[in-house]
């Protein structure tokens, strides 16, 4: 969930994790097959706006700023992996980046139901069937496993097995699926300890109150490279049956989905999207956990 220092720097996540290839929903691209797709015939928060929601702070390499003096991203500035996105979905909507609006929306307000003050949100929110049930999501952009970061001379930082993290004391960022994956993936006998967000968490580990935390791998390789010394990348946890992915949060029943999902699937196929992966989630595989 960061700040570029140096180019190579930035850049670091996992090189074998690929976006997401599955077929699009067939009902979503059929609306956007039928829908008029053009600026002017979409209905946005703000007219001739495109109103994008993240949360604050928004961490590298996902939200990156030129800034040296500020710790986390910039959702505004175009550079990191998801305000690309942002930018490369509202240039294929027909919006300039002058006519993106950012909104600061907190992680756990994003799928909570009700009407939203933004067209879509872009926060590394995973798509999953109990969110699906009050927002929608555009089709996923990034497909990511979850690993866990430790001090070199935490209790966990040989770990090679699942079962080596059982007794450990895990915290991860509250509402993100790393939550749940300690929960449900690795079951400890100490209950997870549940933090308002990433940075709190990882505090909690420097401080010595944790062993270990649960992020995506893009921020474990961010967290372990530039923000916290003396750490390392214990693991990762092997992909999912049906993969973890990363989508573009809506309102239930925007029309605006299909038009997102149109603009997505030509990123795709003309490599855009993969080429704003490799700039900002390029870097070094992680070892698996085994069972």
């Amino acid at each position: 969930m960061f700040r570029r220092v140096v180019a190579p720097v930035a850049a670091i996540a996992l090189a074998g994790l690929a976006l997401t290839g599955c077929a699009q929903d067939s009902t979503s691209t059929t609306a956007a097959s039928s829908a008029d797709c053009s600026k002017d015939a979409l209905s946005t928060v703000t007219a001739g706006k495109l109103t994008i929601g993240t949360d604050s702070p928004a961490y590298p390499p996902y939200f990156v700023t030129d800034d040296a003096s500020k710790e986390n991203g910039d959702p505004a500035s175009g550079k990191g992996f998801e305000s690309a996105v942002a930018y490369a979905i509202a240039s294929g909507l027909g919006f300039s980046n002058t006519e993106v609006v950012w909104q600061t929306v907190p992680f756990n307000s994003s799928y909570a139901p009700g009407a939203k003050n933004f067209d879509f949100d872009l926060n590394q929110i995973s798509i999953t069937p109990d969110r699906s049930k009050v927002v929608d999501f555009s089709d996923g952009y990034y497909t990511v496993n979850q690993a866990v970061v430790a001090l070199n001379d935490s209790p966990i930082a040989k770990a090679t097995t699942i079962a080596e993290l059982q007794n450990a004391n895990l915290g991860a960022q509250v509402g993100t699926t790393s939550a749940a994956f300690i929960e449900d993936v690795v079951k400890p006998t100490n209950k997870a300890q549940i933090f308002n967000d990433t940075n709190d968490a990882k505090s909690a580990m420097q401080s010595g109150r944790l062993d270990g935390i649960v992020v995506d791998l893009p921020t474990a390789y961010y967290v372990t490279a530039v923000e916290i010394p003396n750490s390392k990348i214990v693991g990762q946890f092997p992909a999912q049956a049906t993969g973890e992915q990363f989508g573009a949060l809506f309102s239930k029943g925007n029309p605006l989905v299909g038009c997102v999902n149109k603009v997505l699937a030509d990123l795709k196929s003309s490599g855009e999207l993969q080429k704003i992966q490799d700039t900002w989630l390029a870097g070094e595989s992680a070892p698996y956990f085994k069972e």
